[in-house]
């Protein structure tokens, strides 16, 4: 098990978090005697346990945390359902099943705090590649009926232009969406850009909500700068839809990584409001989790 000092720096933001707030987006990954990886897989991540991810929790001043399953750990959800279970109160949790998995096991994984399934399409050098532990669309197209029984959300992790290709579709699910890194958006193309204005719509008409991790489209690392106007749009878009998330331990990230702690300094010299703070740090994941 790897030391926590190999993991990305926790530091403290400027300005103590609210009470109640949720990072709802992060990942556990072993430890690897107890919870494998699965073989094959797309990416091999450093151990990243419970103990990691609660200290990181407390050190930057959350009440609450979301996980969201690692397909490198294949269909195999112990090691989060293991974090869940030691801090049930605390801890919600987001799965990736096949598409042929019964309403019996979703209810397993709804007994053991998952509130919701992640569904990617996004390009890239493994995008062909099929593995255990991710999924499509065609997937959700499935799963959709058994996920409403249950009350669950549809978690998408796609390039903007793929959401607006079935923006549609997504909306005919009639399952609550929330969209992965502010819709993996090309910041080169600009705000006006067909696939940004499909996330942004989404979000305005309640279709969807947005998760604002700003770093996976930024070209500009450490100011992310080039990301603010598309922050701006989609907390003008609604408020009601806004949720936060750090991307926890940051995989694939190398020469930048940022941390926690600066990355809510950024939000919070981006929202020009406490009331808004509040609301996507703490109400709008209240309501969409459950706690």
């Amino acid at each position: 098990m790897s030391d926590i000092s190999t993991l990305p720096t926790c530091a403290t933001p400027a300005r103590a978090l609210p009470r109640g707030a949720c990072d709802t987006h992060a990942h556990v990954f072993g430890p690897y005697d107890t919870f494998p990886l699965a073989d094959p897989r797309p990416y091999t991540p450093a151990p990243a346990p419970k103990a990691h991810h609660l200290a990181m929790l407390d050190r930057v001043g959350f009440d609450r945390g979301v996980l969201v399953h690692g397909s490198a750990h294949g269909w195999d959800h112990r090691a989060m359902l293991d974090a869940i279970a030691h801090a049930p109160d605390r801890l919600r949790g987001i799965g990736t099943v096949p598409g042929d998995t019964t309403l019996d096991e979703l209810k397993k994984l709804h007994a053991g705090g998952v509130r919701g399934l992640r569904f990617t399409d996004v390009a890239g050098p493994t995008a062909a590649q099929q593995f255990d532990g991710r999924v499509g669309f065609d997937a959700l197209h499935r799963l959709a009926p058994l996920m409403r029984q249950l009350g669950w959300h549809a978690v998408i992790w796609a390039n903007a232009a793929t959401l607006a290709e079935h923006a549609s579709s997504l909306r005919a699910w009639g399952l609550p969406l929330v969209i992965d890194h502010m819709g993996y958006f090309d910041v080169a193309a600009g705000v006006a850009a067909p696939g940004f204005q499909t996330v942004r719509q989404l979000v305005e008409d309640g279709s969807a909500w947005v998760k604002l991790t700003v770093f996976r489209n930024s070209k500009e690392p450490g100011t992310h700068q080039d990301v603010q106007p598309f922050h701006e749009a989609l907390l003008r878009a609604n408020p009601e839809r806004l949720l936060w998330g750090s991307d926890w331990p940051y995989l694939g990230m190398t020469t930048y990584r940022p941390t926690p702690a600066a990355l809510l300094d950024l939000l919070d010299r981006w929202t020009d409001s406490d009331d808004l703070l509040h609301r996507i740090l703490v109400t709008n994941p209240a309501s969409l989790y459950g706690f």
